[in-house]
């Protein structure tokens, strides 16, 4: 879905993360679709990658891939991360808002570049395997 630079532009970080966090976990539960499972154990799937902890790691592992623009789109998303979570440190909420608002923010202007961004990221093993 490409939207108009400045309908972008006019997005807020959380706007941007909230849409993120959406399109995150829907990749998510398409990746593990195959083999067919239990619900249960498709939950348990999902949930080990959206959460805080794991979002934060998949952020660092795409790091080195960004470009400036993209870059600035995580400190934006950072900087608006002002809520307090008391699940998970501070540093490591704002690396997982990061991480929504930049998937959020990809969706809405480039979706090649998230599909390429997303490839990246380990998904296929199963959480004992995970970093």
């Amino acid at each position: 879905m490409a939207l108009s630079d400045p309908q972008i532009q006019s997005l807020s970080p959380s706007a941007l993360a909230y849409i993120g966090d959406a399109v995150y976990e829907l990749y998510v539960r398409t990746a593990y679709l195959f083999p067919p499972r239990r619900s249960q154990t498709y939950h348990h799937l999902v949930v080990e990658h959206v959460k805080a902890e794991r979002q934060a790691k998949h952020l660092q592992t795409l790091i080195p891939y960004l470009t400036d623009g993209e870059l600035e789109v995580i400190r934006r998303g950072r900087n608006a991360a002002l809520r307090k979570n008391r699940r998970v440190e501070p540093s490591v909420y704002q690396q997982a808002s990061s991480f929504e608002t930049l998937i959020g923010h990809l969706y809405v202007a480039d979706s090649h570049r998230l599909w390429q961004l997303l490839g990246h990221l380990r998904l296929g093993s199963t959480p004992e395997n995970l970093p």
